[in-house]
């Protein structure tokens, strides 16, 4: 292990996390990703202008993301397991994800589509203003499906290979990346490095997730779906890690996702994510679960992990 710790303390740690999240969520009157994310925000006022934009990301994406990361590993370095089960505590945002999207399938249970829509508005850029039940439905189910790798998969597994300072980095270089990487007049130069970076760092716990939603997809069909969705249709997507996680898991809860989606005013036309019926308010609960499955499938393995670790320990003893 990178972080140092032995694998049985990576799976208590892990467990203790995802305990911590769910019982206490988000910090209400600091969170240190709100407290980065104005940091950056303050870096790119300074140096997103001029010539050499390329360069100038990059000396912000170091700037922004080494000092911490290496005060996180100083911390842990003296205080130990307790910096590194704080800084998982930090960085994970499984409850965010309930907490945010559940509230959006009661709205439109309801029927009370204004609430639904600024709900929905809150955790995504797509336009909602006019947006319908299957609009709002299919949104809070993508962003469940997708957030489900970049707030808890990618973080759960960066911290099993280097702790708590491994944790950080991946949730600092996300956060950059959902804040530089757009490709746009202001931010295509600017914040390609933050963006091809996030990319390095979700390759393998995309790939994963995207695994994770095949083999709990529901019946022999179904993860035969979810694995068809992701082979033929994550390719057409740009985002290399967003394509397998999200065909993956709209595969295997049977929806048709992706498509027409407004942005800015203008409709953008997406490749399509899975096969089946539009989402409806009762698939934001049902992508809900899977994501919550899959936590609970993340933790099985690294208990069995450490059960091996320790039983091979034991027997060269």
């Amino acid at each position: 292990m990178l972080s140092g710790l032995s694998w049985p303390a990576v799976a208590l740690l892990l467990a203790a996390g995802v305990a911590l999240d769910l019982l206490l969520g988000e910090a209400r009157r600091f969170h240190p990703l709100v407290g980065f994310g104005n940091v950056a925000s303050a870096l790119e006022r300074r140096l997103n202008n001029g010539g050499g934009r390329l360069l100038r990301g990059a000396a912000g994406w170091i700037l922004a993301v080494l000092p911490l990361t290496a005060l996180a590993m100083w911390l842990c370095g003296v205080a130990g397991v307790l910096a590194h089960a704080a800084l998982l505590y930090f960085c994970i945002g499984l409850r965010s994800l309930r907490d945010h999207n559940l509230p959006i399938a009661n709205a439109l249970c309801r029927g009370d589509l204004p609430a639904a829509r600024e709900l929905t508005g809150r955790i995504v850029s797509r336009d909602t203003v006019d947006a319908n039940e299957a609009d709002l439905a299919k949104a809070s189910a993508e962003s469940l499906l997708e957030n489900g790798n970049d707030a808890v998969f990618g973080t759960l597994f960066w911290f099993a290979v280097a702790g708590g300072p491994g944790a950080l980095l991946f949730r600092l270089a996300n956060t950059l990346d959902a804040m530089w990487g757009y490709r746009n007049a202001r931010f295509l130069y600017f914040g390609r490095v933050a963006a091809r970076i996030d990319d390095a760092l979700n390759y393998i716990p995309a790939r994963l997730t995207a695994l994770s939603y095949v083999l709990l997809a529901p019946g022999a069909a179904g993860r035969r779906m979810a694995w068809r969705c992701w082979r033929e249709q994550a390719p057409a997507w740009s985002s290399p890690n967003a394509g397998p996680v999200m065909s993956s898991g709209a595969g295997a809860l049977g929806l048709a996702l992706g498509g027409a989606a407004r942005y800015d005013g203008e409709i953008e036309q997406r490749p399509p994510l899975g096969r089946g019926m539009p989402a409806t308010a009762a698939d934001i609960e049902r992508a809900w679960r899977l994501v919550w499955r899959t936590t609970l499938l993340w933790l099985a393995v690294s208990w069995l992990g450490a059960a091996t670790v320790m039983a091979l320990g034991v027997r060269h003893a």
